[in-house]
């Protein structure tokens, strides 16, 4: 059995806030230059109007409308949806965990006849989706199924704002986050054109340096704290890179045989980035493939990043048709791992 990417959509707010005004937000002004050290200059944010309030779910919603536009299939005829959104906004002031988003997301669309649940793993969410989906279409449970989040992240950059006292805050890291949605469909009708290779992830406990939380006593509002040290860790990134190296092994794979055309990366910081390249670069002895990124636009989206990298990169004609791709998660758990495709069918 083959799977492949059928389709693909991504919506952005409208609204653009610049890393030089959310600086200038600050509670305690200081000089903090998170532009040169991140790379971002803007990112997108949800608008708060009650009216037109884009939640976690309004969306997905977009995103999911955007997919189907793509997709050969309508909502009647997917299997599954899976919703995968670290946050779960459902209007103004409301974070909704049941009924699931999934549920609520299938109704709305009309996929009524279709699997749902929900699962949550950081910023790794999309990947694991998108792992969960591609063993069940092998185990022969389902045909077909959708992949969607919808992440409404920018209230923890509020938090932030209003917190912050210091130029190293736990909080840090909440300010280069901007909101965005994804969707996918993945189908069994892969070949040489259009297949995913594998996914793979690990987690482990060491180093899970991310804690969000709800408001309480000791926050004004959801809160993102952020261990930053093991962030520029060595050993952090080590560990992926090693754990792939082990994969490809286990396979009877090399990085060179391969030949992937493109790679794309958790959309946290451009320097960040580069060091893993140069690690990645030096661990396997070859050269690295050329990197998709939209960071410094759209910031740190958390699970939909790398399909809004994507979405973006086949938007401008940056991906040619039968391209082979890697995306390579990082999230809080610590969760590393790859996912390898060659996509032709893709469209934005």
């Amino acid at each position: 059995m083959r799977t492949r990417f059928e389709s693909i959509g991504a919506y952005t707010p409208s609204t653009v806030r610049s890393t030089e005004d959310v600086i200038a937000s600050l509670s305690v002004p200081r000089a903090l230059d998170l532009e040169r050290i991140t790379g971002i200059k803007n990112r997108h944010v949800y608008n708060s109007d009650p009216e037109e309030y884009e939640s976690s779910f309004a969306l997905a919603l977009q995103a999911i409308g955007d997919c189907l536009e793509h997709s050969d299939y309508d909502a009647a005829d997917l299997d599954v949806v899976i919703s995968v959104s670290i946050t779960r906004f459902n209007g103004p002031g409301t974070h909704t965990y049941a009924p699931s988003f999934a549920t609520m997301l299938a109704n709305r669309i009309g996929a009524t006849k279709a699997k749902h649940f929900d699962l949550s793993n950081a910023c790794a969410g999309m990947i694991t989706g998108c792992l969960l989906l591609d063993r069940m279409i092998k185990a022969g449970v389902v045909r077909n199924g959708l992949v969607v989040s919808g992440e409404q992240i920018t209230p923890i950059a509020e938090t932030a704002t209003r917190e912050i006292s210091q130029p190293y805050d736990p909080q840090f890291a909440a300010l280069t986050v901007g909101d965005a949605a994804v969707a996918v469909v993945i189908d069994n009708r892969g070949d040489d054109n259009d297949e995913i290779h594998y996914i793979e992830l690990m987690t482990t406990s060491a180093g899970a340096e991310h804690c969000i939380g709800m408001p309480s006593e000791k926050t004004t509002g959801i809160a993102m704290y952020t261990d930053n040290r093991a962030l520029a860790s060595e050993s952090r990134y080590l560990q992926g890179i090693s754990r792939m190296a082990d994969f490809m092994k286990e396979r009877g794979l090399a990085w060179e045989s391969e030949k992937f055309d493109y790679w794309v990366h958790h959309q946290f910081s451009g320097p960040a980035i580069d060091y893993i390249a140069q690690l990645t670069e030096r661990h396997f002895d070859t050269p690295m493939p050329q990197l998709l990124d939209v960071y410094a636009e759209f910031g740190n989206t958390a699970s939909t990043s790398h399909f809004l990298v994507l979405h973006e990169s086949l938007a401008k004609d940056r991906i040619p048709k039968g391209s082979k791709v890697l995306l390579i998660p990082e999230a809080s758990g610590v969760v590393s791992g790859h996912l390898a495709a060659t996509i032709s069918r893709l469209e934005a």
